[in-house]
């Protein structure tokens, strides 16, 4: 599919990327998240099946696998 950003000519490919999500000071970091990434851009589209299941984890918050530090910009 070609990409909806205006002017870029790239096309839509499926991956798997790596999604972080920021709720109040919780930061979650979801790995192998299914996605249309642009070629050229990097724009990324999530179908409504996967925002809903990526809502159904952060509303569950299982035990994280791993943890990582967050460093602030200062």
């Amino acid at each position: 599919m070609k990409c909806t950003i205006q002017g870029c000519p790239g096309e839509y490919e499926h991956r798997l990327i790596v999604h972080t999500v920021q709720q109040k000071k919780i930061v979650t970091v979801i790995e192998n998240v299914p996605a249309d990434v642009c070629s050229i851009c990097g724009d990324v589209l999530l179908t409504p099946e996967t925002v809903q299941h990526v809502e159904q984890l952060l509303q569950h918050q299982p035990q994280p696998k791993r943890t990582a530090p967050i460093l602030e910009y200062t």
